[in-house]
């Protein structure tokens, strides 16, 4: 069975179904959903469904990922939080929702493959 690595704007069902597949194949869940106020996307990354937590390395490198954005959305309106089991950003352009999953993703397998 393939895992898919994240979801984007699915139904309630469909992160339910993902959230117990990560959990069986012990990865992290993420998953977006596109924000009707700034069309930004708010992207969560949950450990809980793994054995997983962030280093301080892996913080450090995922606040470059959202610096990145927030310049490259050039918008007032971010915010974020990471810690070593739960981190959201409400900042992502949807054109750039699909890379920035995947880079989260990529950077948990590297430290925890």
């Amino acid at each position: 069975m393939t895992i898919h690595k994240y979801l984007v704007d699915s139904k309630m069902f469909e992160y339910d179904k993902h959230y117990r597949e990560c959990q069986q194949q012990n990865k992290p869940f993420i998953k977006a959903r596109i924000n009707p106020v700034n069309q930004h996307c708010f992207v969560q990354i949950d450990l809980m469904s793994c054995n997983y937590e962030l280093s301080k390395q892996e913080q450090k490198e995922i606040k470059q990922l959202v610096q990145n954005e927030i310049e490259f959305v050039k918008s007032k309106f971010h915010d974020f939080n990471i810690d070593k089991e739960l981190a959201w950003f409400d900042c992502v352009s949807s054109e750039h929702v699909d890379k920035f999953c995947e880079n989260l993703y990529d950077l948990t397998q590297k430290y925890h493959n």
